[in-house]
């Protein structure tokens, strides 16, 4: 009886210490939510000082991910607004607004007063009336180590015809979230699923809200059937029926202390508006024919001009013992909703080799056959590897897996001539977390991630694609080597308590079955 009264006397003990530990890191995470509060809040009095819109033609925006890309419903013109660029020591935050001119290929820095903060992994969407509004909804800012973060809930319009940014504020909307994704459906901005992360704990959503943009008011929907799991960095885009697809995107759980298992998700839903329901909506799990994408997580999307989507990139996590190494990728692939079936893009080549191909088959059909036998016999793809020296002496290796053509193509116009390779094409390199954009039926990608051993790479080139010829890729804006700095981790509390880092600079300028998962140290995957 006494061993026992011990026992539970000590367990009492424990639990008293377990309630103590939970108030004092529940009150350490306040003090952190606290502490960005005022960081934005500083940021945010130096935004104040801008007082008239002022545009500002400039090179290229910096290297940077988890930003938004947008194309403007009535110019040739791609916004570009915020992301993040981490250096090895600091996290930088910007909430900048940069605009293309696709036809005179140039960049204006365009500074608005009263802007939203500075953040990354939030969404955009752009919906034409009013001469064009940019809706924006949640995001993440770090603090400068990149080991604090707040989750924004607030929802702006950037009304494009007058350049004037609005906070719209309306009660019952989603909790405070980054990774999320957002659509616009019919006179609705549809949002899904998300993350939130503090120092201690973190939780993934599956739940769906609706923002009526005539009212502005806020509802969370509860559609029927069974839905996606809790997940982030989806895809989410509405099919020619009306419906909503949500494919793929990442989650993970702890499995043991500092220790968390990564989940990248690889199956499809749909979700669909019930006849004559208003609000009223079904989930439907579907399971698409044809080359599905390999399970990854960091992929961007875009709606092709043929009312497709397109899915770019990413990268899966391989868990080696107590490292995890990153496969990234540069792929395309394709989905089509009328008939629900996924192709994997390749492309023809550009003219100039399809009239070799012409010629060939012209002087003799044999000659072509043994052309096409070696083209179709390639027994590896090619790997190039381009090497840029950053501005600290880094090198920094680039590896790009050059795929022979073969049978599996994306539907878009197909012609009985295909392409002869002449050698390696230009491309983007593989990377995550790019950014990505359709106008007039031409695929812009911009910037995005890779790693090189330890050493993150954050891109700022932009590259072409016409999605009706699918012939080549064009470079537009190269990466600039002069803006890859890196600096060593370091154990020194200087560089986490600067405000200077999260800025992002320039103020005096003005994702069950059909998975794959691994462990990981702590991460967020937007």
């Amino acid at each position: 009886m006494g061993k026992k009264g011990k026992k539970e006397k000590k367990g009492r003990g424990a639990e008293k210490t377990a309630v103590k530990m939970e108030k004092k890191a529940s009150k350490r995470s306040r003090k952190e939510e606290e502490d960005l509060e005022a960081l934005i809040a500083h940021f945010q009095t130096l935004d104040a000082r801008k007082t008239q819109v002022t545009e500002t033609p400039c090179s290229p925006p910096s290297p940077r991910l988890n930003a938004s890309l947008s194309a403007h419903p009535e110019k040739d013109e791609l916004i570009l607004f915020g992301g993040e660029y981490f250096n090895g020591q600091k996290t930088l935050l910007y909430n900048e607004l940069y605009v293309y001119n696709i036809k005179k290929d140039t960049w204006t820095k365009v500074d608005i007063p009263g802007p939203p903060p500075r953040r990354c992994a939030h969404q955009t969407v752009v919906v034409p009336q009013g001469g064009g509004q940019l809706w924006v909804f949640g995001g993440e800012f770090a603090s400068p180590d990149g080991e604090q973060f707040y989750h924004y809930k607030d929802l702006w319009v950037l009304h494009l015809a007058t350049k004037t940014w609005e906070q719209v504020r309306s009660a019952g909307g989603p909790s405070g979230r980054s990774g999320h994704r957002m659509v616009a459906w019919k006179r609705q901005l549809i949002l899904f699923g998300g993350f939130h992360e503090s120092t201690r704990d973190y939780i993934y959503y599956n739940d769906v809200h609706s923002f009526n943009l005539d009212t502005f008011v806020w509802s969370k929907l509860s559609p029927s059937g069974t839905g996606p799991t809790p997940r982030s960095g989806c895809q989410m885009s509405v099919t020619p029926q009306g419906s909503i697809v949500i494919y793929g995107g990442y989650s993970k759980q702890r499995v043991k202390k500092d220790v968390d298992r990564g989940t990248q998700h690889s199956d499809m839903f749909l979700l669909k508006p019930e006849d004559g329901g208003e609000g009223k909506w079904t989930w439907t799990r579907i399971s698409p024919s044809g080359v599905k994408p390999t399970p990854r997580s960091g992929f961007s999307v875009a709606m092709t001009p043929n009312h497709q989507v397109l899915l770019f990139g990413g990268v899966f996590d391989k868990e080696e013992e107590e490292s995890l190494e990153g496969m990234f990728f540069n792929d395309l692939y394709f989905y089509d909703a009328a008939r629900s079936r996924w192709f994997l893009g390749q492309l023809k080549g550009p003219k100039s080799e399809k009239r070799k191909r012409r010629r060939a088959r012209a002087e003799g059909h044999e000659g072509a056959r043994e052309l096409e036998r070696g083209a179709a016999s390639a027994p590896e793809p090619l790997e190039v590897v381009k090497e840029v020296v950053a501005e600290d002496g880094t090198m920094v290796t680039i590896k790009q897996v050059l795929t022979a053509p073969g049978s599996a193509s994306c539907p878009p116009p197909e012609e009985e001539d295909g392409a002869v390779e002449a050698g390696p094409r230009v491309e983007p390199c593989p990377r995550s977390s790019a950014m990505l954009a359709v106008k007039h039926g031409l695929l812009y990608v911009y910037g995005g991630m890779f790693e090189a051993g330890d050493r993150q790479v954050t891109l700022n080139d932009l590259y072409c694609l016409d999605l009706h010829k699918m012939e080549e890729w064009k470079v537009l804006v190269e990466m600039d080597a002069e803006t890859q700095e890196w600096l060593e981790d370091t154990d020194s509390e200087e560089d986490s308590s600067s405000a200077e880092g999260a800025e992002g600079g320039d103020e005096d300028q003005d994702e069950d079955s059909g998975e794959e998962t691994g462990e990981e140290e702590e991460g967020s995957h937007s």
